[in-house]
């Protein structure tokens, strides 16, 4: 099953689909005996590959890690097209059920609609979710073709791709080269209830925001870190990345700050 966390730790295959699922083993002997999970969410037209080396980079120190492949990614944008929001929001909770099963506290983190994916579950979780890790989270926009979506889907099927928006040369996200209309429109859909909802989220919140980003504007940030009700929050700049910074120059910065925000808010 996709969230069988229980196999034993390995080392990364390399050779292995990028875009499948990662699952790593919790290994509590380097985690002060507790088993903490954290679940990591890809963004729209992405997949897990965009997630991957922060998931073994935490891995790595001891932490159980799930990165589900949400419905509709890792196949073909017109197959996306026929999955919403509250399909990969579904799948993103059974993920989080299973690491909640299986360890002491889990910390939840996104990038992109992944970072919305996950508000919404400290929203809904707040008593569950030992913390948030968001990279470039969208939750609004001013882009005026976003803002005509209701009309343009019904119109054209797709617009061009938004993956790969990554500075470091020869990086690839492994997303789709469309995006689908129906699909996007349905994340829009959700933003009005998830902005509602922020000041349901009490966890600890840790923020990464590159200093350029050409798919999600700054219309996001200040509703994030003003709307949410937690009084520990940390914003974290990317001066050298664009949207995809987990595969980006500032990705070890990423990777650092996490872990310790992951010892921080999980100790007993």
């Amino acid at each position: 099953m996709r969230h069988n966390l229980v196999m034993p730790p390995s080392a990364p295959d390399r050779g292995t689909d990028q875009t499948a699922p990662l699952m790593i083993a919790a290994r509590p002997e380097l985690t002060g005996g507790r088993r903490i999970g954290v679940l990591l969410s890809h963004g729209f037209t992405g997949s897990p590959a965009s997630m991957r080396p922060w998931g073994e980079h935490l891995g790595a120190l001891g932490y159980g890690v799930a990165v589900p492949l949400l419905p509709g990614h890792g196949t073909t944008w017109q197959q996306l097209n026929t999955h919403r929001w509250a399909d990969w929001y579904a799948e993103l909770a059974r993920a989080f059920d299973a690491l909640r099963a299986e360890h002491d506290a889990v910390v939840v983190g996104g990038l992109s609609m992944g970072g919305a994916l996950v508000l919404r579950l400290a929203a809904d979780r707040a008593d569950q979710v030992a913390g948030v890790m968001v990279v470039n989270p969208a939750v609004a926009t001013r882009r005026l073709d976003v803002r005509l979506l209701p009309v343009l889907k019904h119109l054209v099927p797709s617009f061009p791709a938004i993956a790969n928006d990554i500075k470091k040369p020869g990086i690839d996200e492994h997303g789709y080269t469309r995006t689908p209309l129906k699909a996007i429109h349905s994340l829009l859909q959700a933003w009005p209830s998830l902005r509602a909802d922020l000041p349901r989220i009490t966890a600890p919140l840790i923020y990464f925001r590159s200093a350029e980003d050409h798919v999600v504007d700054d219309a996001s940030e200040p509703l994030v870190l003003d709307g949410i009700a937690s009084t520990d929050v940390t914003r974290i700049a990317l001066p050298e990345s664009y949207h995809v910074a987990t595969l980006d120059n500032d990705a070890p910065t990423i990777f650092a700050e996490s872990a310790a925000f992951v010892e921080r808010v999980t100790s007993a």
